[in-house]
């Protein structure tokens, strides 16, 4: 059996791969120049750590790197268009960022902040969500990443009780974003009986996190034979089935426990012939390090 790749999730532990932020409020207070010169710095510096992820990556055969979304704050500010013409003039070191994660092979995923909810009650707030995806997707067109879901852009349901609303926007979205969409279940708003409907008439790809699932069912752990069904399920969602990322964490007091342990303890058998396992863990590098080892080759 092929050993499945494991995924590093963006904001590590250590210090090689920590990317830098400016808030609204601080942002705010700075002149048009020195807001120009403020994301200038904070964008060249984060390209250069994201630059250094892919070697991070390859040299410890990480197949797998979710990006974060985070790294060119203000970038989807409206009304202010200065994020989008520092990134453009740093067009060749972006594309070159993401050249280095495709020479080494490896694919890059990003999972936005959940107050994207495309399907809210509240047209401003599903507004907004559209434009903090286009921009999210413009960095990942940037880079040079497919418009595919190779290089998923991954996003929780969103509002709860409005799955029709959800699956009636999605073929709506721009091609930059509905290209590479995915969705995943979470504990409390949308389960894979809500979100799979959604995934099977839209052409949308479903990861399946396990954890959520035994959450919000209150299952006895990630043995449960609904897990593996759920597996296949999402599976029949990916095109082609190979793609398939499912999502890993354990609780830190149990399974019951909705918050991330610090390694990964129980790996559900269900996960057996998944090819694509990003890590959600809180010790993130040495999670995986211990999974690579203990993974047959």
């Amino acid at each position: 059996m092929t050993a499945p790749a494991f995924g590093l999730v963006c904001l590590t532990a250590g210090p090689e791969i920590r990317f830098r932020t400016v808030t609204l409020s601080r942002y705010r207070l700075l002149t048009p120049a020195e807001r120009e010169a403020k994301l200038r710095d904070l964008y060249t510096d984060n390209i250069a750590r994201l630059h250094a992820a892919a070697g991070y990556c390859a040299a410890r055969g990480i197949r797998l790197y979710r990006m974060s979304s985070s790294l060119f704050p203000m970038l989807d500010l409206k009304g202010d268009d200065t994020g989008e013409a520092v990134l453009g003039s740093l067009a060749a070191k972006l594309r070159a960022a993401g050249d280095a994660f495709r020479a080494a092979g490896i694919r890059v995923l990003m999972h936005p902040e959940q107050f994207i909810v495309l399907n809210s009650d509240r047209p401003e707030v599903r507004e907004s969500s559209r434009h903090a995806l286009a921009s999210h997707a413009r960095v990942m067109d940037g880079l040079g990443l497919d418009r595919s879901a190779w290089n998923l852009l991954l996003l929780h349901g969103g509002k709860g009780g409005r799955a029709a609303e959800l699956q009636a926007v999605i073929p709506d979205l721009p091609d930059a974003v509905r290209s590479r969409l995915g969705l995943e279940n979470d504990e409390r708003a949308y389960g894979p009986a809500d979100l799979l409907p959604v995934c099977e008439a839209t052409g949308t790809p479903f990861v399946f996190d396990a954890h959520h699932h035994v959450v919000r069912e209150k299952l006895p752990d990630q043995e449960h034979a609904s897990v593996r069904e759920i597996v296949l399920a999402a599976r029949r969602t990916w095109t082609p089935p190979e793609w398939q990322v499912v999502h890993l964490s354990n609780g830190i007091e149990g399974p019951q426990d909705r918050r991330h342990s610090r390694l990964i303890t129980h790996l559900p058998s269900a996960y057996a012939d998944v090819p694509w396992i990003e890590v959600e863990a809180k010790g993130k590098e040495e999670a995986v390090a211990a999974l690579m080892t203990a993974s047959p080759r």
